[in-house]
């Protein structure tokens, strides 16, 4: 699904409230590899809530981004780029089977029963979600909305900083192109992005995306807390918060627990509410009989790295929980991750991995 025709090439830029993320594969047999990559920190005010403030700042901000990739310069123009999943909409739904043609047409008017803005004020698209299994007398659709406004001042953004936007996508599409290996799930899978400004839930079953969500819950707000419990700066509790996490076994780890446990324990009473939620109104899913139930749950984002957070999540919801890995469909099943890009800050680069790699395959 794209809002925009990929023809050419194009490397990955992942716009976030408070950073830039670059990348860009290419091509090494059957696997990619990584050969161009950054991070650049947004001044405070430039996006907020997904939405561009100040389109100069962060115009210079691509620019100066893009200068100083780490790896190969980066000589292109063409970019794929992130949209605010907050900002956006999604939903399956049921067509009868028609030409493709018609479906087009069709699929605009249906949309309107789902949406809650008016038609013309988004960019509309869709796709056709295959059946894992049974053979359906309908169409399964996959649609997608994102106010104009918002895409057209991300567009004008790109322009500025001189680059081609090929093709722009939400949050979660990019993020499943990442962590499902071959884009195929047997049961539905939940994942938590949990990032520095906020966290997104994804379920993803079958061949698609099913659901997402994003609270306000943040791995900067819990250093924030930290600071503010133990009275020391940000960067000090940004510190002690990698070092212990959840860890009991010291005095200073016990301090950290106890600031940090109760917003934890507010992510998984999110959680449970929105599995809850998805079990209640799920729909459109062909799966086998044993594949109904959420199977595990993937933590990838930067805050996914706090210590004892999966032992946590799973003593909580009983549910399996792992580590993503942002380089499933990108290196080969023995490598996790590449010189000069650690595996632990890897899963800060999962949206921009997976905008990076529809930019190689052209899909």
């Amino acid at each position: 699904m794209k809002f925009l025709t990929l023809k050419q090439e194009s490397f990955g830029l992942d716009i976030s409230d408070l950073s830039l993320k670059f990348a860009k594969l290419k091509k090494r047999g059957k696997f990619f590899s990584l050969v161009s990559w950054n991070e650049l920190e947004l001044e405070s005010g430039t996006v907020e809530d997904g939405e561009i403030k100040n389109e100069g700042a962060l115009a210079e901000a691509i620019k100066k981004g893009v200068a100083e990739v780490k790896g190969e310069k980066l000589t292109i123009k063409n970019v794929i780029v992130s949209l605010p999943e907050k900002k956006a909409f999604l939903q399956v739904i049921q067509m009868p089977k028609m030409a493709e043609e018609e479906l087009k047409t069709a699929v605009s008017f249906e949309a309107e029963n789902y949406i809650p803005l008016p038609i013309e004020r988004v960019y509309l698209d869709f796709q056709i979600v295959l059946p894992v299994q049974d053979s359906l007398d309908h169409l399964d659709i996959l649609i997608a909305a994102i106010p104009k406004n918002i895409v057209e001042s991300y567009i004008s953004c790109l322009k500025k900083a001189g680059l081609k936007p090929q093709g722009l996508e939400i949050e979660s599409q990019s993020i499943t192109r990442a962590l499902i290996k071959n884009g195929i799930t047997y049961s539905p899978v939940f994942i938590i992005d949990f990032g520095r400004s906020s966290t997104s839930f994804i379920i993803f079953s079958g061949y698609s995306l099913r659901f997402t969500s994003s609270i306000f819950i943040s791995s900067q707000e819990i250093t924030q807390t930290i600071a503010k419990s133990l009275r020391v700066d940000l960067t000090e509790a940004e510190g002690l918060k990698l070092k212990y996490g959840l860890n009991k076994r010291s005095g200073e780890g016990k301090k950290i627990n106890k600031t940090i446990t109760p917003i934890l324990t507010d992510l998984v009473r999110e959680v449970a509410k929105h599995i809850n939620y998805y079990h209640s109104h799920r729909a459109h899913e062909h799966l086998p009989p044993n594949g109904r139930e959420i199977g595990k749950i993937i933590l990838c984002g930067r805050g996914s790295n706090l210590k004892g957070l999966p032992d946590f999540l799973f003593s909580q919801l009983k549910i399996p929980v792992e580590i993503a890995n942002p380089w499933v469909n990108i290196l080969p099943e023995r490598l996790k991750e590449v010189p000069g890009l650690p595996f632990k800050e890897s899963l800060g680069y999962t949206t921009v991995l997976g905008l990076a790699l529809r930019g190689i395959k052209n899909d």
